[in-house]
């Protein structure tokens, strides 16, 4: 199974690349910008991954954001993760960057995203690996916020594919961004947001009702609404689960317990994803490994995942036919 997974093409939809900042690179990038981390080695940094809750989590990932200052950080950063995909066979991703956690100290989104574009156009040159941006706004910041980010991201369009929601969900419902999505629809981009991580199923139909959502990211709490899953099936929407990122965050206790397997007899489509891989324990292959053991999947069952991870991507027709093609050949 772990081989078959190995070889398996695949695409990841849910990563947040602020969330690949490996412990090793943090420390590298934090010393050669002269910024004295909270924690005094590689070890003890590990040893604070132990999380109770999304918020608990997120103080960290923002501590660790913050060592990123120059564009050559932002392209280490996006590097380190490109050579990742390049190991385990994701010949497309989707990456989500959060720029509002950068501007917010004075970096600008300039500096941000042309680090962060680089790093996947040297990575499609030399490994032939597709990938989109994905702009997220902040959901604890206000929307006016995210209309600033909006308006910074204008001249950088040609880069971005989509926009999404991420951050501290709880009291920070979808309709809360009704404005911005619909302003960001009109500038061209793609709708994705998290709903249904924390939240209950109310926000996953805030986020297809009023934000228009062409993707669901986790999507767990849907399943408290039958009418909803239905909805969801009805519109054609993927759910990009994340199940390491789900026990880490302690949204489900065990991986034994993970809703993926229900989702996938109830007719959802659903793809795997790592989420924050340098602080959840795992790349997206890791998260194949764990669930198939846990669930005990079918090579059929991955092969439908990997498959929906091509067909629910934002990528145009005729990629994704040849993408597919890729793993029916693997396949046979």
């Amino acid at each position: 199974m772990k081989q078959f997974i190995e070889g398996l093409p695949k695409a990841e939809l849910h990563l947040h690349i602020e969330g690949t900042f490996e412990p090793e690179l943090l420390f590298k990038i934090a010393k050669r910008n002269n910024i004295k981390l909270k924690y005094d080695s590689v070890e003890e940094l590990k040893k604070a991954y132990k999380f109770n809750c999304l918020q608990d989590f997120l103080d960290i990932y923002y501590q660790g954001a913050g060592a990123l200052i120059h564009e050559q950080d932002f392209y280490d950063l996006t590097w380190a993760y490109m050579e990742q995909c390049a190991k385990q066979n994701v010949t497309h991703t989707e990456i989500m960057f959060d720029p509002q956690t950068h501007t917010e100290r004075g970096i600008s989104f300039d500096t941000v995203i042309n680090g962060i574009y680089k790093a996947t156009q040297d990575a499609e040159k030399k490994w032939g690996i597709s990938s989109f941006l994905i702009m997220s706004y902040l959901r604890h910041l206000s929307e006016e916020e995210a209309f600033k980010t909006l308006e910074q991201s204008k001249s950088h369009k040609a880069k971005i594919k989509a926009v999404g929601l991420d951050s501290s969900e709880k009291g920070n419902p979808p309709s809360k961004f009704k404005n911005v999505f619909e302003a960001s629809v009109k500038e061209g981009y793609i709708p994705v947001a998290h709903a249904g991580e924390e939240g209950d199923a109310d926000y996953v139909w805030e986020a297809i009702d009023i934000l228009g959502i062409k993707r669901i990211d986790h999507g767990n709490n849907s399943l408290q609404d039958e009418r909803l899953i239905a909805e969801i099936i009805k519109r054609d929407l993927a759910l990009t689960v994340c199940p390491l990122s789900n026990t880490a965050l302690q949204v489900i206790k065990d991986l034994k317990d993970h809703p993926l397997k229900k989702m996938i007899d109830l007719g959802l489509k659903t793809t795997i994803n790592s989420d924050d891989p340098a602080y959840f324990g795992g790349q997206v292959n890791q998260n194949y490994i764990e669930i198939q053991k846990a669930l005990s999947l079918t090579k059929e069952e991955l092969y439908e995942l990997a498959k929906n991870s091509f067909q629910y991507s934002l990528l145009g027709e005729s990629k994704k036919a040849e993408k597919l093609k890729e793993l029916e050949d693997f396949l046979n």
